[in-house]
């Protein structure tokens, strides 16, 4: 270990993977890969310090609670009152678990996930991947673009909802292509603000607090093939399989724009503050969202959200104009957090399967495939839109859908974080495989349940 004349750290590591043949890297000071620009890690107060480390991990965190999210939150509250709050207790520590794992496969191997399959695995699983999750991925983009274009309206009556969708779709492809990635990333990261939408609403709807906690820390089950399907519905829109190609792909970009070759122990660190923190906030809102509809909506009868249409004007009247705005715009903000996310996370899978240029940090030229793909799913996502379908159902399904998908997931994200081959001295711990297990014990008993329940 050395300084060079301009300052950086040297070191004679040999990297893990043995796609990498480098074995001197040149690591500028600080290393952290989470989000600390050069330069500015020493700069600021505590909390500005803390923000630039927030990268990857928040924007994956935030994304979760996409529209997709919001309407099967407000679902589960509506439909079963605080019933199923204990869930988002539960699921935190085991996203943590599954997102740490794919940053650290990215981190590691300068892959994607679907990279790491089509380099190490039989092509049978890239296909058996790509079946498992894409359709999946473009159905929950086409339910988010259609709940965009529901809120556009319900906020502007006399605009239809298929223009407000046409308007938004536009916009994510002007964004996503002409952009650089370091701008998208910057823009996704303060579109995470408005998740804090959701933390105001439970305290303007007369929340009764005591049983609010009482039900988050005591499960409460019930012997029904309705409890059941939301409650697939609720494990598979917290944990889902998007996620995991999303985490491991921005890692791989944070990497490569900071220009690092070894990884280390502060950045491994560094990761999983990045990624606890938002998983900690996605849990959070969340919890808010299907607290504010299990006290507005159930208690006042309304047990079935037809559309998040529906869901904010059944708010305005019971709960007032401020708690009807806020869901309305949270809707939208999260909309544009996790269209990209989603599109994206489909592009750099086919990518990845078909070895393909790709990057949002790329232009489209040099990407067109990349690129292409993602146009695509956004379209698709559209046209769905189009569709005589309601857009809670479809978002709904969706979730359904990742539930059962998630677990066949899981279970190839462990055994490659067990692979020495792939993560050299970066594989699981006995405590990372213990939560990765209980994992993909308690999706496959939930999809299970739900089909012991359907056939009863």
């Amino acid at each position: 270990m050395a300084i060079d004349p301009n300052g950086s750290i040297v070191s004679r590591r040999a990297l893990p993977h043995p796609r990498f043949s480098i074995a001197y890297a040149v690591c500028p000071v600080p290393t952290s890969l989470a989000g600390v620009e050069q330069g500015q890690g020493i700069r600021g107060n505590r909390f500005q310090r803390f923000w630039r480390k927030l990268g990857p991990g928040l924007i994956t965190g935030a994304s979760d609670d996409d529209p997709s999210g919001i309407a099967t939150y407000s679902q589960a509250g509506a439909a079963f009152g605080t019933g199923q709050l204990w869930t988002l207790v539960l699921t935190y520590p085991l996203m943590v678990s599954v997102q740490e794992m794919c940053a650290r496969i990215g981190l590691v191997t300068g892959k994607g996930l679907m990279g790491v399959i089509t380099d190490h695995y039989p092509r049978w699983l890239v296909r058996l991947v790509l079946w498992v999750a894409a359709p999946a991925i473009v159905l929950n983009i086409g339910a988010n673009i259609a709940a965009m274009g529901a809120v556009g309206n319900l906020l502007v009556p006399g605009v239809p909802d298929y223009m407000f969708s046409a308007v938004f779709t536009v916009l994510l492809l002007y964004a996503t292509i002409l952009w650089s990635y370091r701008r998208i990333a910057r823009v996704l990261k303060w579109l995470c603000l408005a998740l804090f939408a959701y933390l105001f609403i439970p305290f303007l709807t007369g929340t009764d607090w005591s049983t609010a906690l009482k039900r988050t820390f005591i499960p409460v089950l019930r012997d029904e093939p309705a409890y059941w399907m939301m409650l697939v519905a609720v494990l598979g829109t917290t944990i889902s399989p998007y996620l995991f190609f999303w985490q491991a792909n921005m890692e791989v970009e944070e990497r490569q724009r900071r220009g690092v070759l070894v990884v280390d122990r502060r950045m491994l660190g560094a990761m999983r503050i990045d990624v606890r923190t938002g998983m900690f906030m996605s849990n959070v809102v969340a919890w808010a969202i299907m607290l504010a509809c299990g006290t507005v909506l159930f208690n006042a009868g309304l047990h079935d959200i037809a559309t998040v249409k529906d869901a904010a004007e059944a708010l305005r009247p019971l709960a007032g104009d401020m708690a009807h705005l806020l869901f309305a715009l949270g809707v939208l903000g999260t909309g544009f957090l996790a269209l990209p996310v989603l599109a994206g996370a489909l592009s750099y899978m086919m990518a990845e399967a078909y070895d393909w240029p790709e990057g949002l940090d790329k232009r489209f030229n040099e990407a067109p495939a990349f690129y292409a793909t993602l146009i695509v799913a956004l379209l698709m996502g559209l046209f769905i839109d189009l569709a005589p379908i309601s857009p809670v159902q479809a978002l709904i399904w969706t979730a359904v859908l990742y539930g059962f998908t998630a677990p066949v997931l899981i279970g190839i994200i462990l055994f490659i974080c067990n692979d020495r081959r792939v993560m050299g001295e970066h594989v699981n711990s006995r405590r990372q495989n213990a939560l990765g297990v209980v994992t993909l014990l308690l999706m496959s008993a939930a999809a299970i349940g739900l089909v012991w329940n359907l056939l009863a």
